[in-house]
């Protein structure tokens, strides 16, 4: 049933590969129920509130990719959206109370299923040129190996240079470079499910070395969810009125909206599910973060997008939607094993190997960039340096998307251009000129 369901001979995959790529997908991006509520909870949010709003919005978008879409995507409140919802909006804007600005992200969720219920969004992903596609995958891959690199300190702030090598003496990045040693080793090998098992190798050691505690146990009950936590979708039109929130609402709406479609692009082409210029069944693709942003906001939680971690799963062999069925199944796990999640994900060394490993596969994409035409690859580059440099996908693209039809223009190539390009170089430019952006 399953083999036929989600197609996984057709994809090349098998249910024992699917729910490894799961797990290995769960666990590069389940930091992110203790995270969000750490961040969110700083505006006021109860702590329990939005740890549950966090789960409950990764598992209906997530469930809905793999149900409906059949992709290895998995979707959860995007990081960077939630710090501009945190510090941005409830932090700097007078009078802003969170549950005014999750009334704002239910707008935006709406607004964004209107969108993906039309051909709008399948016709831009249509419309993004090739080599700006495979700069996205690169710029990916190196966004997320900097994040591994980051979340461990074997990369720290630097005065001087911004960033500059951390203390290799240090016991977690130890752990680190022990972890990413031996996952390599069963990368070189082709062992299947080679980051899911160096990531348990990796756990192994850190309960021996006793860097990894379970102090508060391994289960624990879930809280019952808010609902409606900004009153009313009536009360949130309303206060969108009152405090003038158009220009938040249309941050969220543009950042989200590239930061997933570029995401999605990213790792359905290092999956080999893009057939040409298109992204099959792209419309029910498309709606898995809409639906999840607008049913985070009603329980309480900033934005949903598609998690770049999706290509550590698609890295350990996930191919289809079975993959994503898994994640959301451990995303309903974690409600009762707050402790357990709690306690592995506050130790980066386990998952950082794998990020730093999958960074390096998606970085192969610069090798198929037209380099020899300037026109099409400096706008890549673009794409590629500044997605790292920025910790922003949705702000590398847009460079991105500024300077190619500057380009092409000048270089007298302004009809191979898609009109969507033009529409978007103008909103990029408005946004990241005028408007605070995450």
């Amino acid at each position: 049933m399953l083999n036929s369901f989600f197609r996984l001979k057709e994809n090349g995959t098998s249910v024992k590969t699917e729910f490894l790529a799961g797990i290995t997908t769960f666990l590069t991006m389940v930091y992110i129920v203790i995270v969000n509520p750490i961040i969110l909870s700083s505006t006021g949010v109860p702590f329990d509130t939005v740890f549950m709003a966090t789960i409950i919005s990764a598992v209906v978008g997530t469930l809905w990719m793999g149900l409906f879409a059949n992709y290895p995507i998995a979707i959860a409140p995007g990081m960077g959206l939630n710090a501009y919802f945190a510090f941005s909006v409830v932090g700097s804007q007078p009078g802003v109370s969170y549950q005014v600005a999750f009334g704002a992200v239910f707008i935006a969720g709406l607004l964004f299923i209107i969108l993906s219920l039309t051909p709008f969004r399948e016709k831009l992903i249509e419309a993004i040129p090739t080599n700006l596609k495979l700069g996205i995958t690169a710029g990916i891959g190196l966004f997320i190996a900097f994040i591994g690199l980051r979340m461990t300190g074997i990369i720290v702030a630097d005065k001087e240079n911004l960033v500059t090598l951390g203390n290799l003496h240090s016991p977690e990045v130890l752990l680190a470079l022990g972890g990413l040693i031996i996952t390599l080793i069963l990368m070189a090998r082709n062992i299947h499910g080679a980051l899911f098992f160096g990531m348990i190798a990796t756990a192994i050691i850190a309960i021996l070395t006793g860097h990894l505690e379970f102090k508060e146990g391994l289960v624990g009950s879930p809280s019952s969810p808010d609902l409606f936590v900004f009153g009313s979708p009536l009360q949130a039109f309303k206060d969108m009125i009152e405090y003038g929130l158009y220009a938040v609402v249309f941050s969220f709406l543009l950042v989200t909206l590239f930061d997933t479609t570029g995401t999605m692009v990213g790792v359905a082409e290092q999956a080999g599910l893009m057939k040409g210029k298109k992204m099959p069944r792209a419309r029910q693709a498309l709606l898995a973060d809409s639906i999840g942003t607008t049913v985070g906001a009603i329980f309480g939680t900033s934005p949903t997008s598609a998690y770049i971690e999706s290509s550590s799963g698609v890295a350990s062999g996930g191919r289809t939607g079975l993959t994503s069925v898994v994640v959301a199944g451990l995303f309903i796990a974690a409600a009762f094993f707050g402790p357990l999640v709690g306690a592995v994900s506050g130790l980066s060394a386990i998952t950082a190997p794998t990020l730093i490993i999958v960074g390096s596969l998606m970085i192969s994409a610069v090798g198929k960039i037209e380099w020899n035409e300037f026109d099409e690859a400096f706008p890549a580059f673009l794409i590629v340096l500044t997605m790292p440099l920025t910790s922003s996908i949705a702000t590398g693209i847009a460079l991105g998307f500024i300077t190619y039809p500057i380009l092409k223009l000048v270089k007298g190539k302004g009809r191979e251009v898609h009109p969507l390009l033009y529409l978007f170089a103008v909103l990029f430019f408005y946004q990241l000129a005028f408007l605070p952006h995450a």
